[in-house]
């Protein structure tokens, strides 16, 4: 298993929880942006800066990635594609998207995205905090022992 981690939005406060998972797991990491973006050095982790652009860093990912793999990611358009080749996805909050339930998450975000296109007002999401932290905690801690 190998994790990948879709890193333009990944949040600080998860880089020194997901760094020491790498170090001790000795987990064969591709942190992937377009930018540059570090969690830590490590022989065990490789930046690929990709070129900017839309969807640059998903299409790299969805192109590397195989069955098994972990991607960290709040992206759900690449949570879907990469679902759909059978590897597993955990969002920064501690949520898994699966087969059982990509679908339902795209069609929200969809939605949410016409409706805010039509110019009504919505909310964003709450600010990254502790608690989402020790969910992402909990999740890639339990997924980690199971895959080892």
């Amino acid at each position: 298993m190998r994790l990948f981690i879709d890193a333009d939005a990944f949040p600080n406060l998860l880089k020194p929880l997901v760094f020491k998972a790498i170090q001790n797991k000795a987990l064969k990491t591709y942190v992937v942006s377009n930018k540059k973006v570090s969690i830590g050095d490590s022989p065990f982790i490789e930046y690929i800066i990709v070129a900017q652009g839309v969807d640059e860093a998903d299409n790299y990912i969805v192109d590397n990635v195989q069955a098994g793999d972990l991607v960290l990611s709040a992206d759900i358009p690449l949570a879907d594609r990469v679902v759909s080749k059978k590897a597993n996805v955990l969002n920064f909050r501690g949520e898994f998207y699966d087969e059982e339930n990509i679908k339902h998450h795209l069609v929200l975000r969809n939605l949410m995205s016409e409706i805010r296109d039509s110019g009504e007002i919505t909310r964003g999401p709450a600010p990254f905090s502790e608690k989402d932290k020790g969910s992402f905690a909990n999740g890639f801690s339990k997924f980690l022992q199971k895959r080892r």
